[in-house]
């Protein structure tokens, strides 16, 4: 329900806001908001020690509003009007020029628009973290030996050796391939944006040191994860 305030320039305006702020730091709820300042601008000065609770109210919308506003002050003053005119001029201004800037919140007052904004900006966002971690793929490969003689548990060491940002080895076995040879068969998962399997084979698994042991790879398997 909206409060009304009058004559807060007078003495018993001054006392009608001080019964009103018994037990409340602001005019409406625990913070500060539109309607504190629209009844600051209709106080000419800070309340004497009569009025205690407006008193207190007034200094702490002044020391907010002084941290909004961190340009350095000189003072001014404003001639040509009475004190009991002056409320009649300016008060309507200010509050009219509040209906103006509803847009413009300065401490902040979340509206339901700003509130679904974020929601949808949160959505898009873990949409696209999802997108991104969804970006792997699922890869099975034969590494095969020169020959029968060929050291299978070396090869296996020297393939698990090579590391990379977005790669990832995984389980691996020895498959008969025939006349005494083995092949090594193993898992890996790659981050697609990260590791091509091409370049990986002809750039570090079939040049030194692993061409040592490693004489050829196939891709087997090749699945999106």
């Amino acid at each position: 329900m909206a409060v009304t305030f009058s004559d807060l320039h007078t003495e018993s305006g001054l006392k009608s806001l001080n019964e009103f702020l018994v037990g409340k730091s602001y005019i409406s709820g625990d913070q500060i908001s539109k309607d504190d300042i629209k009844v600051y601008g209709a106080v000419l000065e800070k309340p004497g020690g009569d009025f205690p609770n407006a008193s207190k109210w007034y200094e702490s919308v002044s020391s907010q509003l002084a941290s909004s506003f961190p340009g350095k002050a000189v003072g001014v003053s404003i001639c040509g009007e009475t004190a009991a005119a002056a409320p009649v001029e300016t008060a309507p201004a200010k509050e009219a020029a509040g209906d103006d800037d509803d847009d413009l919140d300065l401490f902040g007052d979340e509206t339901e628009e700003d509130k679904k904004a974020a929601e949808e900006r949160e959505k898009a966002k873990n949409a696209s973290s999802k997108k991104k971690e969804s970006g792997k793929s699922s890869v099975l490969m034969d590494v095969k030996p020169w020959d029968d003689e060929t050291d299978m548990v070396e090869l296996e060491k020297a393939v698990r050796s090579v590391e990379m940002p977005g790669l990832f080895w995984g389980a691996s076995k020895l498959v008969p391939v025939g006349y005494g040879i083995k092949k090594l068969q193993i898992m890996l998962t790659i981050v697609d944006d990260l590791v091509s399997v091409d370049s990986l084979i002809e750039e570090r698994l079939t040049v030194e040191p692993c061409n040592e042991y490693v004489q050829s790879c196939d891709i087997v398997a090749f699945n999106k994860i």
